[in-house]
């Protein structure tokens, strides 16, 4: 699964082991199989067992602990850029690319702002590709369909809270919201607004994530600079990942369970 997580000298095998759950709770596939014949009587009717929610991808879509480099080279990268704890690539299931970092609730919102800094000095960072055309880096290297013109958002950040640290998410959302506003937030325009050069975020819990999936039902709520954005409604993680950009309020482009 690549070099040691970050944090692993810190907090032990937690990050490695939070970064493998959460490949597991992002890859369930939906499955409803008969259980075996030889274990029932012949004059029962066939059981079934329950379905479980539908996942991202297969596991070819997984890629983890991997280097995005603001400076250098994808193989010599610099500093200043990130690293995503996961980076998943299913097209096929409305998830051209998706880049997932795992908190374990030991840092700072603070600190954790300046992990989402990273990501997005990245997604910033153009580089000549090889047909001599600019382009940002993160396309030389992954495919993602072209946006309306002029309202291109970055590639969308999943963080999710693993709740063995002393740090309460919920505590912790609030002044992350306001950090990172001005990475996601929108700007209005005519009554919607356009999310041009913008990093799509959404966050939810390792325990839910685990429990439902990325297609489960889960809760969302909004920051609280926003009183007009309705609290505590639900939609499936993957729903969030698939909104086409322009489409919702800048208030729903950060959501947390």
């Amino acid at each position: 699964m690549g070099d040691p997580a970050r944090g692993a000298g810190r907090t032990g095998a937690s990050h490695p082991m939070a970064v493998n759950e959460a490949v597991l709770a992002l890859l369930r596939r939906s499955r409803t199989c008969p259980s075996s014949a030889a274990s029932r009587p012949t004059s029962a009717p066939p059981r079934r067992r329950q379905s479980t929610p539908s996942g991202l991808g297969t596991i070819a879509s997984y890629a983890t602990e991997v280097a995005l480099p603001a400076t250098g080279t994808w193989s010599d990268p610099g500093k200043g850029g990130a690293q995503a704890d996961i980076v998943i690539t299913a097209p096929e299931d409305g998830v051209p690319l998706l880049f997932v970092e795992i908190d374990n609730c030991f840092e700072s919102a603070q600190v954790l702002a300046a992990k989402i800094d990273k990501y997005m000095r990245f997604c910033q960072r153009k580089v000549k590709d090889v047909d001599g055309r600019e382009r940002p880096m993160w396309r030389t290297r992954w495919w993602v369909p072209d946006g309306r013109r002029g309202d291109q958002p970055h590639p969308p950040l999943l963080i999710v809270f693993n709740r063995i640290g002393p740090r309460n998410p919920g505590h912790r959302y609030p002044r992350l919201a306001e950090l990172t506003r001005w990475h996601w937030q929108g700007e209005a325009y005519d009554g919607f607004h356009m999310y041009d050069g913008k990093l799509p975020i959404v966050v939810t819990g390792m325990k839910m994530l685990k429990e439902h999936g990325p297609a489960g039902d889960l809760p969302a709520l909004r920051p609280p600079a926003q009183p007009d954005a309705p609290r505590g409604d639900r939609q499936p993680v993957q729903e969030q990942l698939r909104a086409r950009p322009g489409s919702r309020r800048p208030s729903e482009r950060l959501t947390v369970p």
